[in-house]
């Protein structure tokens, strides 16, 4: 009789632990689909709440005005302590002094004039076709060139003469001075008196028709 009563107090405690587990069961099921296990999830663990903060752009602030500028005041320079000497006045003597100057140099001799002659080509003075180049000539080749000769009282060439402007043909220049070398000239004369002087004169070649 008392194993009986062991056997169905044990079976009424298994029934009521299966009986709970089962409710359990049934009330997760329940909360599931009516949500009340997100809202118990949201009262246990709020929802994380995102804020967007905009970046506040910092405008280019105007630079600070210059420090004020203080006037100088101006520096006051003394005049500078001028002495004037004035010089005393001549006292007037009625001695008599000689005014004239004593440095002035005596001027010199006025320059005698001379009378003064150039040379000149003399008589039977060489014709220029005796010294025309032959190359010239074949070639056609014509021009003027000017020449400088020095004479002598003799009235020979006292140097070698000179071409002061070139025909424009190193043959022509060369029969000129040949040409000037060989003339005989009238000397040039300073106050009648032969003397050595220089001329210029130009020597002509050109071909006869």
């Amino acid at each position: 009789m008392s194993a009986y009563a062991q056997d169905t107090a044990f079976i009424s405690r298994r029934a009521i632990v299966l009986v709970v587990i089962i409710l359990l069961h049934v009330l997760l099921a329940y909360g599931l689909a009516t949500g009340l296990a997100r809202r118990a999830m949201e009262i246990i663990a709020p929802p994380i709440q995102t804020t967007i903060v905009e970046e506040v752009q910092q405008h280019d602030l105007p630079p600070p005005p210059p420090p004020p500028e203080f006037e100088r005041p101006p520096v006051e320079v003394p005049p500078p302590d001028i002495n004037i000497d004035i010089p005393a006045e001549p006292t007037q003597s009625t001695a008599i002094t000689d005014v004239t100057d004593k440095h002035v140099a005596a001027a010199p001799p006025p320059a005698r004039a001379t009378n003064r002659v150039p040379p000149s080509t003399g008589k039977n003075f060489p014709n220029s076709a005796d010294y025309y180049p032959p190359a010239s000539m074949r070639l056609g080749e014509e021009g003027s060139a000017a020449v400088h000769v020095c004479v002598g009282p003799n009235g020979k060439p006292s140097e070698e003469p000179t071409i002061m402007k070139s025909s424009g043909s190193a043959r022509l220049d060369e029969g000129a001075i040949k040409l000037a070398k060989a003339g005989h000239y009238n000397p040039g004369t300073e106050d009648g008196k032969p003397v050595t002087a220089c001329v210029n004169f130009s020597i002509k070649f050109q071909l006869k028709n």
